[in-house]
Formats: structure tokens, C-alpha cells, sequence
């Protein structure tokens, strides 16, 4: 990935705020990061692997700016010791980007109990908790964006659970919205495309599949994490001030038209 810190001036519009990003060592998670990161904020990520984690923190390159705890998102105790750590630290959280996310992409004759568990748990539990052990650390003027799917709009064949676990987080995000609201906590959420990240790659192994999904969009090609990172960025930011209980589709047009040949 591009590392907006190197890339991207400062704009000073997260200067000095405080944003947790769970899933944040890779991908869509990383890229946010990084956004944040060149824009003036103190980032923590988190994720289950603590060498990827590591990697992640170095490739970020911003010193005592950003702040890696490994923690999985399904897991009640490690989201309590997440919140723990931030408010030993930070005293507050501004910003919270809910992107932990798994998936299993196969037939629903093929899902099992443990896959099904795994994906609600991450997908839709995680989203849960991680926003209400967050709450007690933010107050008004802090913005929380969740990470959906464009699979509320249109049926996948061969993901049955996962778009099911991502159109409860998108509810979430409105619901959420309706109940924080008035403390003056905005909720949103994104709902990426197809985006070139390695969960998306393990899915589409070949540069041959992954050519014919870029086929079905109608800008002609794979987002990036970048490309959700920016409008996470800018949902979180005060630009946004006035946005609260939406979703942002961000898939090149892929559920909106349908791509015309020349």
C-alpha cells in the first residue's frame, strides 16, 4: 500500500484526537491508519496476530503516535483490556473505526457451526461490543464509523453469513445513531466494493478472477484501501458534522449501474 504518511501533508484535522481502529494491520484497517495518522491523530489498532501487528506499526512509521494492541474483536475480555489501555493512556477516544472483519466465502449447503460462529462473532458481535465498551471513553463530537458491505444491496451467491453479519453492522450503524445521538456521537458507516486487500485476494487468488470481478464495475477496476480510507477520514472528520445514520457505498458503481460497452 501507498503510506499516506510519507504521501499525503498534514491537514491537521485529526490534530491531537484520539482513534481506535480495530482490524488496523492490514488492509482497509491499515490504510484508515495511515489517514488519520498524516492528518495529526493518535492511532490504536488492534488485531489478532501480533506479528502483523509489529509489521504494521513499522510500515506506519509515526513513533509514539500509534499504539498496537493485540486483541481479537470477538472477544469480550480483550475489547475490555482494549478500552483499558486507551483510557490509561488517552483518558478518551474521538474516533472509532469498527473495520474487524472475517468472512467465508462458500455455498450455504458448506457453512458450518464454527464458520457461522466465527463470522457473527468478528462481524457483528465484535462491531457491538467494540462500539459499547468504547462509548464510556468518547463524548460530543466524536464520530464512529462501521465497516458494512455492499452486499446489502445485492445478493452474493456464496456469502450468505457474511452479507447477513454485515447487514446487522449496517443496522447497527442507524440504531446506534438514533441512541448516541443526542450525547452528540455521530454513527456512520461504509459499505466498500470489491477492494484489493488480502482478505479479498485469498478469496480471489488468481489475477484472472480478480480481473473479472474488476469487470463488473463499472469504473473498471478493484478499489484500494486507500479509497475507503478516505471517506472513512472524512465521515470521521468535522466535515461531516451534519451526517449521521448513513451509508457510504463505496464500489466504483458496482451496485448502482450496470458496465456498457464502446
Amino acid at each position: 500500500m501507498t503510506n499516506a504518511l510519507k504521501n499525503t501533508a498534514l491537514t491537521g484535522r485529526f490534530e491531537d484526537r484520539i482513534a481506535l481502529i480495530t482490524g488496523g494491520s492490514s488492509g482497509m484497517g491499515l490504510a484508515a491508519a495511515a489517514r488519520l495518522l498524516s492528518e495529526g491523530a493518535h492511532v490504536i489498532i488492534t488485531g489478532r496476530d501480533q506479528a502483523r501487528l509489529d509489521a504494521a506499526v513499522k510500515e506506519l512509521d509515526a513513533g509514539d503516535r500509534v499504539l498496537a494492541v493485540r486483541a481479537d474483536a470477538a472477544d469480550l475480555n480483550d475489547l475490555d483490556a482494549v478500552a483499558a489501555t486507551i483510557k490509561e493512556r488517552y483518558g478518551r477516544l474521538d474516533v472509532v473505526f469498527a473495520n474487524a472483519g472475517v468472512g467465508v466465502f462458500s455455498s450455504a449447503a458448506e457453512v458450518t457451526e464454527d464458520d457461522f460462529d466465527h463470522i457473527v462473532g468478528v462481524n457483528f458481535k465484535g462491531v457491538f461490543f467494540t462500539v459499547q465498551k468504547s462509548l464510556p471513553l468518547m463524548k460530543a463530537g466524536g464520530s464512529i464509523v462501521i465497516n458494512a458491505s455492499w452486499t446489502l444491496n445485492r445478493g452474493l451467491p456464496i456469502g450468505s453469513v457474511y452479507s447477513a453479519s454485515k447487514a446487522a453492522a449496517h443496522n447497527l450503524s442507524r440504531t446506534f445513531a438514533a441512541e448516541f445521538g443526542p450525547a452528540g456521537i455521530r454513527v456512520n458507516s461504509v459499505s466498500p466494493g470489491f477492494i484489493d486487500t488480502p482478505m479479498f485476494q485469498g478469496a480471489a487468488p488468481s489475477d484472472e478472477e480478480r480481473d473479472a470481478y474488476a469487470s463488473q464495475v463499472v469504473s473498471g477496476r478493484l478499489g484500494t484501501s486507500e479509497d475507503i480510507a478516505d471517506a472513512v477520514a472524512f465521515l470521521a472528520s468535522d466535515e461531516a458534522s451534519y451526517i449521521n445514520g448513513q451509508d457510504l457505498i463505496i464500489d466504483g458503481g458496482l451496485v448502482a449501474a450496470i458496465p456498457g460497452g464502446n
